[in-house]
C-alpha cells in the first residue's frame, strides 16, 4: 500500500534524508535532524508522489489522503500537547513546499495556520500576550489571502500603512494588540469585497486551502522559469511539509534567525548568519527589517553598531554553534539553516546544502579534502562547472578612480556596470536588446526572478546577506550589493535619491558585490587570478579526465587566454576571422573584385605573408600542443564592403570604378547563404584561396620548428565536406603544397587532414569519408542548423515557446540535441571509426563548453571538445565529472 505521509518529531522519523525524491529537500532534512537529535518542531510530510498524483488526476488527492492527513495531525497534537482548532489551547501549522532540489522562493508558504476569531483569543490567553497573538493573526490573514485565496498583497499593506499614519505609528513593531485588531477587521473586509466571500474560519479548510496552494505553487510562473533556469525537471514535483508552530515573536526572549555553517560568499570556515530579536522568519528573508549579525565578527566586520546574536543571547548562540558542527560533520558540507527562538529555546527549522557562490564551493570542497572529510574525487563532483564562470567575471580596477555613492552589504561578489532599471520587466527588455542593465529595487521578490537573471546585477535598499536577493544573485553568479539604505528609490519618479545625486533610469551605475560600494558611473575591471583552491581542484580534475579540452582560437590573445585557462590545444581556428583586421582586408576585397584566377592570386600574394605571421604568432604560442586550422568558410560576399566609404576604398584599390564594385556585390548575393558558395565549395571554384592558406600554414610550422626547435604538427580542417569525393580533391593540393614548401625549405613538416562533421549527409556517409579523412571535428553550431531546419539568429523568435509547450526540452543551440544531432554524431563516430581505427573525433561548435553537451561527448567516445577560452576550465571540470558518471555506470552495469 503506498504511504503518502511521513511524520517526524520528538527524535524519531518515518523518513530520512536519503528520501529526499519522496520527501522533498525540507521534509527530509526535518527528519533527518529529528533522527540525529536536534530539537525539531514535530510535524509531517505530504509526498511527492501526491503532487504527480494531484497533476495527472485532474487536481484531486488519493482516497486514503485526508485519513493520513488527519492521523498525523493527531501525533503532532499529542507531540505538541496542543489541539488543531480547538479556542482554549490551539495548536497552528505551518504548510512549506520543498522540492527535491531547493528553490529558494520560488514556491508558497503559509505560517500562523489554524488561527481564526476563536482561536486567536485562546492564544493570546495561553502566551499572555495579545499583542503577539494579533500580530500573528494578522499575518495569517495577509499571507492565507495572497497564497490561497490570490488577493494582491499590496491592499493588505495599504490598510497597515493607514493606520500607522492614523496612529502615528512609523514602524509595525509600534502598533498595539488593539491597532491589530483593527487591521484585522480592515483585513476581513478587504477579503469579503474582492472575493464576495468572507475569509474562511474552519482550521481544517485553510489547511487543505494551504496544501492546495502549494501543490499549486509548484507551476506557478516564477517556479517554472526558476526550472527552467536551472534544468529542474517538472515531473519531480514538490512535498508539502507542515508542522507545528513556533514563536519567534512573541517577546524579547523569541527570535528568529537564518545562517550558513561556512560564509557563502568566500567559503571561509566562519559562521554566518542573521537574526532578528521579537520576529517571525519572513521577517528575515523577506528583507522587511534590517536584520542583526549572528557573530560579534560578523557584526565588526560591517560595520554595524546593532548587537549580535553572539552579544544578546549567549547561552543560546552556544547551543547555535553546537548544531553548526553536528549538521556540517554529519552532512560533510556547508549547511544553510533555519531556526527560532521561543520564549528562550532553540528549535531548527530546516537544514539543506546551502547555495554558494563559486569561489566559496570551490573552497569548501579542497578545505574538506585537505581535512580528510571528503575525497578528491567526491570534491571534484560537488562543483557545478557552469558555475566557474563566476570566477571568470571581472572584478574592479583598484587604480581607478571612482565615486561612491553609498554602501550596502556585499550579498554576492563580482562588479557590474550598466544602465539603471527600476523593474525585472524592464531589465529583460533592455536586455533582450543587447544592453547591460543594473536591477534596483527596494526589496526584490521571487516575482524578479527573470529580471535579476537579465541583469548584470542587483542592488537593493533593504534586505540583508540572506534576502531573496542575496541568495538568488549568489545563485547565479551574479553581483548583488544588498541593504544600501542611505539610497531612497521613487519607483514613479524612476530614480535612485542619495544626498545630493539623483540617478535617474537609463544613467549608468557600477555595484561591488565583493565591498557592497555602489559606485555612480562606469568603472573599469580586471580578470580574476585562477590559482591556489582553483588550480587545486582542476588539477584533480584533470587527472580524472579522459577527453582532451582544447579552445577555440583566432588570435595570439585569444591563445594566450587558452593556455592560462588549461587548453591543450587549439580544436578551432577560423582563419576568415584573420582576414577582417586592418589593411587585410582590402587585399581580401581585391581578390573577391578579380576577374579570373590570376588577378585572384596576384591580391592574395599579398595575404600570404600576414597569413604566415597569423600562424607563426599562434604556433609559439601553443608549441607542441595540437592546432586545428579551418580554413576559409563563409561565403565571399561576407568580405563585400558595405557602406560607400568602403566601396570607394575598394574602387581605389582594384582600379575600378564604383559601378563595378556595386555591379560584384550584387553577382555574389546569395538568398540562403549558410547553403551557399561558401567552404569547400569555395575551394573547388578558386583553389588558390585555399593553396594561399596551406602555403601559410606549412611556411608558419617549418620557420617555428626551425626556431625553436618544436615539433609543429597542424591539423588542417576542410569545412562544409558533404561527400569523400570534395576531399579527395582539397586533400590533393595540400599534400602538393606541403610537398612544394618542404623542398622549399629544407624541412618536412608532419600534418594531419580533417573535415567538419556539420551536415547531415556528411554524419550519413562518415565512413566513406573517413578514408580520406585523418579526424573528424563535429561542427554542431551548423549541424544542429542542417539538422533541425533552424536558423540560430532567427530561432530566439519561438524557441521559448517550444520549451514552454514540451516540443524541447532545451535550446539546441545551448546544449545538444541528443534524439537528432547526437543520433548523427553517434552514427558518424561508429561509421567513421569502422572505416579508420585511429580517426581522431572532437566537437568545436558551443556545444564543446557546456556541460551537458560535454556528458553525450564522453558517452560517444569523442577525444577532445573545444569551446571559448574563458569555458575552459568549465569543460575541463564538466569532463571529470562526465568521465566518473560513465565509469560509475559502467561498473554498476
Amino acid at each position: 500500500m503506498t504511504q503518502w505521509i511521513y511524520s517526524f518529531g520528538e527524535g524519531t522519523a518515518d523518513g530520512g534524508a536519503q528520501m529526499i525524491d519522496l520527501l522533498g529537500g525540507k521534509g527530509a532534512n526535518l527528519a533527518e535532524m529529528s533522527l540525529l537529535g536536534l530539537p525539531v518542531p514535530p510535524g509531517f510530510t505530504i509526498t511527492t508522489d501526491v503532487c504527480t498524483y494531484y497533476y495527472a488526476n485532474n487536481h484531486t488527492y488519493p482516497k486514503k489522503l485526508a485519513d493520513e492527513v488527519a492521523k498525523a495531525l493527531e501525533l503532532v497534537e499529542k507531540r505538541i500537547g496542543a489541539r488543531f482548532g480547538d479556542a482554549e489551547n490551539p495548536l497552528l501549522v505551518s504548510v512549506r513546499s520543498g522540492a527535491r532540489a531547493s528553490m529558494p522562493g520560488m514556491m508558497d508558504t503559509v505560517l500562523n495556520l489554524g488561527l481564526n476569531d476563536k482561536t486567536v483569543i485562546g492564544l493570546a490567553k495561553r502566551s499572555g500576550d495579545q499583542r503577539f497573538a494579533y500580530d500573528s493573526y494578522r499575518r495569517f490573514i495577509q499571507m492565507y489571502a495572497q497564497v490561497v485565496l490570490g488577493v494582491d498583497h499590496h491592499h493588505f499593506e495599504d490598510v497597515i500603512e493607514r493606520q500607522k499614519l492614523a496612529t502615528g505609528a512609523t514602524l509595525d513593531t509600534q502598533l498595539s494588540a488593539k491597532d491589530w485588531q483593527q487591521v484585522i477587521a480592515a483585513y476581513k473586509t478587504l477579503v469579503q469585497r474582492e472575493l464576495k466571500e468572507p475569509f474562511p474560519q474552519d482550521p481544517r479548510a485553510q489547511l487543505w486551502g494551504a496544501i492546495g496552494a502549494v501543490f499549486g505553487s509548484w507551476m506557478n510562473p516564477r517556479a517554472i522559469t526558476y526550472r527552467r533556469l536551472h534544468d529542474i525537471p517538472a515531473d519531480w514535483g514538490t512535498a508539502v511539509t507542515v508542522q507545528a508552530m513556533v514563536f519567534g515573536n512573541m517577546g524579547e526572549d523569541c527570535a528568529t534567525g537564518v545562517a550558513f555553517t561556512r560564509n557563502p560568499s568566500t567559503g571561509a570556515n566562519e559562521f554566518y548568519g542573521e537574526f532578528l530579536v521579537n520576529a517571525q522568519g519572513e521577517d528575515v528573508v523577506a528583507g522587511l527589517r534590517t536584520p542583526q549579525h549572528l557573530t560579534v565578527a560578523g557584526k565588526k566586520a560591517n560595520g554595524s553598531t546593532r548587537p549580535a546574536m553572539e552579544e544578546v543571547m549567549p547561552g543560546l548562540f552556544q547551543e547555535l554553534l553546537k548544531v553548526r558542527a553536528t549538521l556540517e560533520a554529519h552532512y560533510r558540507d556547508m549547511q544553510d539553516i533555519e531556526f527560532t527562538v521561543q520564549q528562550g529555546r532553540l528549535y531548527m527549522l530546516q537544514t539543506r546544502t546551502g547555495k554558494r557562490t563559486a569561489e566559496a564551493a570551490v573552497k569548501i570542497a579542497v578545505d574538506c579534502v585537505q581535512s580528510g572529510v571528503i575525497s578528491r574525487a567526491e570534491a571534484v563532483k560537488r562543483i557545478d562547472p557552469a558555475s566557474l564562470d563566476q570566477l571568470l567575471h571581472p572584478r574592479l580596477d583598484p587604480k581607478a578612480k571612482k565615486l561612491v555613492l553609498a554602501k550596502g552589504l556585499p550579498a554576492s561578489p563580482g562588479a557590474a556596470s550598466g544602465i539603471v532599471v527600476f523593474s525585472a520587466d524592464e531589465a529583460e527588455a533592455h536586455a533582450a536588446r543587447g544592453k547591460d542593465v543594473i536591477l534596483v529595487r527596494i526589496e526584490t521578490s521571487p516575482d524578479d526572478i527573470n529580471g535579476m537573471h537579465a541583469a548584470k546585477g542587483t542592488l537593493t535598499t533593504r534586505g540583508g546577506m540572506t534576502s531573496h536577493a542575496a541568495v538568488v544573485a549568489r545563485g547565479m553568479g551574479r553581483p548583488c550589493v544588498a541593504g544600501a539604505g542611505e539610497l531612497r528609490v521613487d519607483y514613479v519618479a524612476g530614480t535612485l535619491a542619495v544626498r545630493d545625486r539623483v540617478v535617474r533610469a537609463g544613467e549608468i551605475l557600477t555595484i561591488d558585490g565583493s565591498t557592497g560600494e555602489v559606485i555612480d558611473g562606469l568603472v573599469p575591471t580586471l580578470q580574476p587570478e585562477l590559482s591556489g583552491d582553483f588550480a587545486t581542484l582542476m588539477g584533480w580534475a584533470d587527472e580524472v579526465r579522459r577527453m582532451r579540452v582544447r579552445a577555440n582560437a583566432d588570435t595570439p590573445t585569444d591563445a594566450r587566454a587558452a593556455r592560462r585557462f588549461g587548453a591543450e590545444g587549439i580544436g578551432l581556428c577560423r582563419t576568415e576571422h584573420m582576414f577582417f583586421e586592418g589593411d587585410r582586408i582590402v587585399a581580401v576585397r581585391e581578390m573577391i573584385m578579380a576577374e579570373d584566377a590570376e588577378g585572384r592570386r596576384t591580391a592574395l600574394a599579398k595575404l600570404l605573408p600576414i597569413q604566415r605571421q597569423d600562424f607563426i604568432d599562434i604556433y609559439k604560442i601553443m608549441g607542441d600542443l595540437p592546432v586545428t586550422i579551418r580554413l576559409l568558410d563563409p561565403p565571399l560576399h561576407e568580405f563585400l564592403p558595405k557602406t560607400e566609404e568602403e566601396m570607394r576604398e575598394v574602387a581605389a584599390a582594384t582600379g575600378k570604378d564604383l559601378t563595378a564594385i556595386r555591379q560584384r556585390a550584387l553577382a555574389l548575393h546569395e538568398a540562403n547563404p549558410m547553403l551557399g558558395h561558401r567552404g569547400v565549395r569555395l575551394a573547388i571554384t578558386s583553389p588558390e584561396i585555399y593553396d594561399m592558406q596551406v602555403r601559410a600554414i606549412f611556411e608558419a610550422a617549418a620557420h617555428v620548428a626551425a626556431e625553436t626547435g618544436v615539433t609543429i604538427k597542424p591539423e588542417i580542417m576542410i569545412p562544409l565536406v558533404a561527400t569523400k569525393r570534395e576531399l579527395d580533391l582539397i586533400k590533393a593540393s595540400i599534400d602538393r603544397i606541403a610537398a612544394e614548401v618542404a623542398k622549399s625549405v629544407g624541412r618536412v613538416v608532419p600534418y594531419l587532414v580533417g573535415t567538419m562533421i556539420e551536415l547531415p549527409r556528411a554524419a550519413l556517409r562518415a565512413g566513406e569519408i573517413a578514408k580520406a579523412a585523418e579526424f573528424f571535428s563535429f561542427g554542431t553550431n551548423d549541424l544542429t542548423q542542417t539538422t533541425l531546419g533552424l536558423s540560430r539568429d532567427d530561432s530566439g523568435n519561438f524557441l521559448n515557446a517550444y520549451q514552454k509547450a514540451g516540443i524541447l526540452e532545451h535550446d539546441p543551440f545551448v546544449t545538444i540535441d541528443r534524439d537528432g544531432v547526437g543520433e548523427l554524431i553517434r552514427m558518424a563516430s561508429v561509421r567513421g571509426r569502422k572505416s579508420r581505427g585511429d580517426l581522431k573525433l572532437g566537437i568545436c561548435g558551443e556545444h564543446g563548453g557546456d556541460p551537458a553537451s560535454i556528458r553525450f561527448c564522453e558517452e560517444v567516445g569523442l577525444d577532445y571538445v573545444s569551446c571559448s577560452p574563458y569555458r575552459v576550465p568549465i569543460a575541463r571540470l564538466a569532463a571529470a565529472q562526465a568521465a566518473m558518471s560513465k565509469e560509475h555506470v559502467e561498473t554498476t552495469v
